[in-house]
């Protein structure tokens, strides 16, 4: 079995690649998202920008943790995750108003084979890294990379949804609706990741990491 440090390494090197791969994603979803007037895409790139932000305090107390910088501290990290759950509640809000307006004006993208594929990819990569930091943190026995490991499955529900909406849209066209319900459903899933976010950050055993649940 690898030693604590080997562990901690993995864990650091995991959290980097979500962010790079989080700053990927929210470019190419909210360029693809805003071009073909997918509030669904749009939404869920706006997302992928926050959990840039979480998977930043994330690094830093694994960072802490490995000896390789002072870390953040804990008051603080707890401050900085009630600002990330309000920015969800935030974009759940944005994401719910704009599918509103898209429904109330019958309007909707003329193709959604972007989001099936930006879904699809985001499927593929966020099942490994929660497969991965799970297994981490069971080893470390890491509060902070289970947490991590929430948020990745919570990008799980948020991309198999997407995924869901794009292809009713792509096998059916008639239902020139489904984009909109499909932000809507994305909108719940992102308040809910607020909420519990949230929560977690206003916990008194607070140890760190995204706090989603």
């Amino acid at each position: 079995m690898p030693d604590r440090t080997t562990l901690v390494d993995r864990a650091v090197a995991l959290s980097w690649f979500t962010i790079a791969y989080n700053l990927a994603e929210g470019i190419a979803s909210i360029w693809f998202g805003v071009s073909e007037d997918s509030m669904a895409l749009a939404g869920f790139g706006a997302d992928s920008f926050i959990e840039v932000f979480s998977a930043m305090l994330v690094l830093w107390r694994l960072r802490s943790e490995s000896g390789q910088s002072a870390g953040l501290p804990l008051e603080r990290e707890r401050t900085a995750t009630l600002g990330i759950g309000a920015l969800f509640l935030l974009l759940a809000a944005i994401t719910a108003g704009g599918a509103a307006i898209q429904l109330a004006g019958s309007r909707h993208p003329e193709t959604t084979f972007p989001g099936v594929v930006i879904a699809a990819l985001s499927l593929s990569f966020m099942i490994f890294l929660w497969r991965a930091k799970r297994r981490v943190a069971e080893k470390l026995d890491s509060a902070t990379v289970a947490k991590d490991a929430d948020c990745s499955l919570a990008c799980i529900k948020l991309s198999s949804l997407l995924l869901a909406g794009s292809l009713a849209f792509m096998i059916a066209p008639a239902l020139w609706w489904i984009d909109a319900a499909a932000a809507l459903g994305l909108s719940l899933l992102i308040a809910h990741e607020g909420v519990g976010t949230i929560r977690g950050a206003l916990k008194p055993d607070f140890a760190g990491g995204c706090g989603c649940d």
